[in-house]
């Protein structure tokens, strides 16, 4: 083993030993070893905690034993100790490994069993467009990947890097026939061993490409050159790129920096030819006409909002109705621009009597839950004197639009001078490298199939445009111009780029009003190549990310891996997406980004597929009978195994499969393709899908999801989806920053915490949030018990728990607020789960519980529960009523559910055909979560919350089957084998309000800091 691992930076290259795992993540490490099984086996993984660290994990008496290794400053390896022990240094880990698989050398016990990864076998040519969606991978623009901000300025196309050049090979008569069967009849096989032993990339291949190429290169310039004068005689303000282009290709290059060179003068060869025609024409129309009219400023404004009546009844109790004598009629008309809502009713002798109420004196909508095209307006008819109407519309989608005006009236005329909710489009579109059709409206305006909005506000304006593509062959400045020209078209007003973010053909562009553009901020970008061996960007990630005010967002764009049969790479791709895509606040890089943002929108082509047979699919489809396919879909699948998405919602899908077309129409799907290798077959599928996660407590509502069906250039139909979503304002305070004497105070009783692991280490818990100056510790847990192998119950007293201080004690502030929690290792410093939690049912003088679920890197990790307070000044209790409260739900109704524990809004209407199953008792209490301590890990997983469900459904239990039902007095029986992981005691079976309180502490949180952590101690086990 001593030989056998290089330097400590990393750079281990193809000689990396079989216990070395470059990207494991400590749960993955801990289930291989506990797979294996034997006192003294080991591994080596890269630490999460520090950059260029590593991790020894050691299994001993079914314990996982983790060793931090460290570098030093001459790059010197060392297993951490506590102070006063010797260190010993090493070169290499080999060497260090070397040493500690001898007997009595301070770990606790020798390394004896090195335990190997599972690797997935691939075929030699195991290209990511098996299926035919891509037959060959799309050529990346100028850069690799390109960002475009309006707060930042356009980034200039990347350099490239100086590097010692390679020596000229000799050029073989017939090209890369030659060089190409060399490469297979002798690099090849050290290529496959570096794979195989874990390296990334393919230093053989990369020098026999750019050899080959070579001569290609030469000719390339040659016609470049010819085509830059050629240019500049019709555009004297050209750009001189080609002659930036030869001077960089002078500068000395690696194979693979050649390779990206040809790879940006190719692109820039396609761009020259298809725009000096334009330039040329351009020129020659100037030059015709003598004396060219000036362009005149657009003084066009934007497009009013047109009165709109709606048609209802008037919904009267059954005694009303026979002193009435039947149903009235009404026209109820909304003026947003004058602020004003109009009930006319018709009189038999064809009078009409009207009442006008004003915008102020609406004072609250409250939707049915039980009749969906119910509605109750209360009105305000003299001071402190309301009453209410209940009407019945034509149908629920008229309902929505109603309130949506209403919505917007009051929003228009608020004398607040920031918003409390803005609409949010997201669309998404597989192009498939084809430019698109001239007219788009559809997309723009959510037309065509699944949840529409009504044609009454089809035409309202977004406050943002969130445009996500894959395969879209045109150039990002061309790209950008089209948006903003269908937008402008549609709307007559200039939205403004807030950001473009592209990786090869994948791109993301954030447009938004013009009136909202100084309330973002903190704008960011960044990509993640997921193509063959995460080095080619034709299969990734795009990201963008900013604050809007006081609420920050986040927005995925992906085209994951095709086929399929690849279902579990295309988890790989997004878990890969989560931990790497660099968005958001840097000082919460502990969190992955499903945590960083208030609200987080996820959506691409994601290329998940139906498991079904081809003619069951189409005679399903022809029928419109989607929900027998939404069961056999395999991101929904994926889903109720919590292998991706976790706790994400999606709306209900109720629009066909939007891939794959045949070009020109959409009434057929070409569903199979010839290849060399024979008949491929591609199943209609939902590969292109828009999902969303927010803090809990917070607003956000799907209004639309669907996909068009005029569009016909792609054999992906263009999917939207648009979203009502509350924000909060930059907070300034009335009263001025906290003082000592009235300071609001965040305070825990009690955190109790099960966590998936087999250590048996001590840890304690971070403290982050935007309403705290610095992030804060607890000290470690001060109890913990386990009697299940695979857990681990850690418990913190008032004494072991920080008081937090808020930068600002008003009530209207903190209710806005959310705190992270991340449970982390005193012996690693890793994190082992990952929270947050919401503010609002906090406040108060008397603790309140709270529950909720630890993930980490995209996995469930655990539970954590406790109780804490929210202690507010009296004189800082002043709040109001955000426009998205001003809506309810009835819940007086027969029928109507009570409202669930912690859900993302209390008064959030169900989405309709969402099954939501109703609390249970349970007859497990949680002492019987550590049952069967000689269990072995658990294999399967509970399902997760059906499709459409709000995204606190997995607290509620899943104990019987869907729509079966349940004889009063009876307690269903916990399901099968759910002791196995304590999260999800709390998950099928342990309702919140269930869960036994804690006792009160008679301990009050200490004034001060708590003193920073020790270093952890080894080699006796950290």
């Amino acid at each position: 083993w001593g030989s056998a691992c290089g330097a400590p930076g990393g750079s281990l290259g193809s000689q990396a030993p079989a216990w070395y795992h470059r990207d494991l993540s400590r749960a993955a490490a801990e289930e291989l070893l506990a797979r294996a099984g034997r006192d003294g086996s080991f591994l080596v993984r890269d630490s999460e905690s520090v950059a260029g660290a590593f991790a020894l994990c050691v299994l001993y008496q079914k314990h996982v034993h983790t060793y931090r290794i460290l570098p030093d400053g001459e790059d010197f390896l060392a297993v951490q100790t506590s102070q006063g022990v010797p260190v010993r240094r090493f070169q290499t880990l080999g060497e260090l490994i070397g040493l500690y698989a001898q007997p009595n050398q301070g770990l606790v016990c020798a390394l004896l069993l090195p335990v190997e990864g599972e690797r997935e076998p691939d075929p030699p040519d195991d290209r990511d467009a098996s299926d035919g969606e891509d037959d060959k991978p799309p050529l990346p623009p100028r850069s690799g990947s390109t960002s475009i901000s309006a707060h930042t300025g356009p980034s200039s196309p990347l350099p490239i890097p100086e590097t010692p050049t390679t020596p000229a090979a000799e050029s073989a008569p017939n090209g890369l026939s030659t060089v190409s069967h060399e490469y297979l009849k002798g690099s090849y096989g050290l290529d496959l061993e570096a794979v195989r032993g874990g390296a990334s990339h393919l230093p053989h291949l990369t020098r026999t490409l750019a050899t080959s190429c070579r001569r290609l290169h030469s000719e390339v310039d040659k016609v470049l050159s010819g085509l830059e004068i050629l240019s500049k005689v019709f555009d004297q303000q050209s750009s001189p790129m080609v002659t930036r282009l030869l001077q960089q290709q002078n500068l000395p290059q690696t194979g693979e920096q050649e390779l990206e060179s040809l790879v940006m003068k190719l692109s820039v060869l396609k761009d020259f030819l298809s725009g000096i025609q334009k330039k040329a024409l351009k020129a020659l129309q100037d030059m015709s006409s003598t004396a060219p009219p000036a362009p005149q400023p657009s003084t066009r404004k934007a497009k009013t909002i047109p009165v709109q009546a709606f048609e209802v009844k008037l919904d009267v109790t059954l005694g009303d109705l026979t002193k009435i004598g039947k149903s009235q009629k009404f026209t109820l008309s909304v003026d947003v621009e004058g602020g004003r809502l109009v009930l006319l009713r018709r009189q038999r002798d064809s009078q009409e009597d009207w009442t006008t109420f004003t915008h102020d004196r609406i004072r609250q909508l409250i939707k049915s839950q039980r009749v969906q095209n119910k509605l109750g307006v209360v009105f305000e008819k003299e001071k402190d004197r309301t009453q209410r109407k209940d009407f019945i519309f034509v149908s629920a989608r008229k309902r929505e639009a109603f309130c949506q005006l209403l919505q917007l009236m009051k929003n228009k005329h608020s004398k607040q001078d920031e918003p409390d909710m803005i609409s949010v489009f997201i669309g998404t579109w597989n192009m498939g490298s084809v430019p698109p059709p001239k007219n788009v409206t559809s997309w723009f305006t959510s037309k065509g199939l699944g949840k529409t909005l009504d044609e009454v506000t089809v035409t309202i304006p977004h406050d943002i445009y969130v445009f996500g593509t894959q395969e879209n062959s045109v150039g990002d400045r061309e790209w950008l111009d089209l948006l903003r020209g269908g937008l402008k078209e549609l709307t007559d007003l200039d939205y403004r780029p807030i950001a473009m973010q592209s990786l090869w053909n994948i791109k993301v562009a954030v447009l938004v009003k013009p009136e909202h553009e100084n309330r973002i901020s903190h704008v960011s970008t960044s990509s993640v190549k997921t193509g063959i061996a995460n080095t080619l960007g034709n299969k990734g990630a795009v990201g963008v990310s900013f604050m809007f005010n006081g609420t920050s967002f986040g927005f995925v764009n992906c085209h994951l891996t095709s086929g399929s049969e690849k279902t579990a790479r295309r988890n790989q791709n997004y878990l890969d997406i989560l931990r790497l895509l660099s968005l958001g606040d840097r000082q919460l890089s502990a969190f992955d980004i499903s945590l960083r943002f208030t609200h987080l929108f996820w959506f691409g082509d994601l290329n998940y597929r139906l498991d079904m047979d081809i003619q069951e699919i189409l005679n399903y489809i022809s029928r419109k009978e989607f929900e027998p396919l939404l069961r056999v879909d395999q991101l929904n699948l994926e889903r109720e195994k919590h292998k991706v998405f976790l706790r994400f919602s999606e709306e209900e899908i109720s629009f066909p499969p939007t891939y794959r077309y045949e070009r020109g129409s959409r009434d057929t799907y070409a569903w199979h393709k010839q290849k060399p290798t024979g008949v491929r077959t591609n199943v209609p599928s939902w590969c292109d899908r828009i999902l969303w996660k927010s803090y809990p407590e917070t607003h956000v509502i799907c209004n639309s999801y669907g996909c068009t069906d005029d569009i016909v250039s792609s054999d992906h139909s263009p999917v939207f989806g648009t979203f009502e979503v509350g924000v909060t304002s930059q907070f300034i305070s009335k009263k001025g920053l906290s003082k000592t004497s009235d300071q609001a105070y965040i305070e825990f009783e009690s955190i109790e915490a099960i966590v998936k692991t087999a250590s048996r280490t001590k840890f304690f818990i971070e403290f982050y949030s935007t309403c705290l100056e610095e992030y804060k510790k607890s000290f470690e847990n001060d109890a913990q018990s386990s009697d299940n192998i695979n857990f681990l119950k850690v418990q913190w007293s008032s004494r072991q728990l920080p008081t937090l201080k808020p930068i600002l004690a008003d009530i209207e502030y903190l209710q806005d607020q959310h705190l992270l929690l991340t449970v982390k290792s005193m012996d690693g410093y890793e994190s082992y789960g990952e929270c947050v939690v919401a503010l609002k049912s906090m406040i108060g003088s008397t603790a309140q519980q709270f529950l909720t679920f630890l993930s980490h890197r995209g996995e469930e990790t655990g539970n954590i529960r406790g109780s804490m307070k929210v202690r507010v000044p009296t004189e800082r209790l002043g709040t109001r009523e955000r426009l998205y409260e001003w809506i309810s739900i009835d819940k007086d109704e027969a029928g109507a559910k009570s409202k669930v524990p912690s859900v993302s809004r209390g008064s959030q209407e169900p989405r309709s055909g969402s099954r939501k199953p109703a609390f249970t008792e349970a007859s497990c209490p949680l002492s019987r979560l550590f049952e069967e301590p000689d269990k072995p890990p658990p294999t399967g997983r509970p399902p997760a919350p059906p499709r459409a469900a709000p995204r606190e459904e997995p607290l509620t239990p899943r104990l019987k089957s869907e729509g079966a039902p349940e004889p009063e007095g009876l307690v269903a029986p916990p399901p099968k084998n759910s002791f196995n992981n304590p999260a999800y005691y709390v998950l099928e079976g342990v309702p919140h309000q269930l869960l036994p309180p804690e006792p009160p502490s008679q301990h009050s949180a200490p004034n001060s800091l708590p003193i920073p952590l020790p270093v952890s101690t080894a080699p006796q086990c950290l």
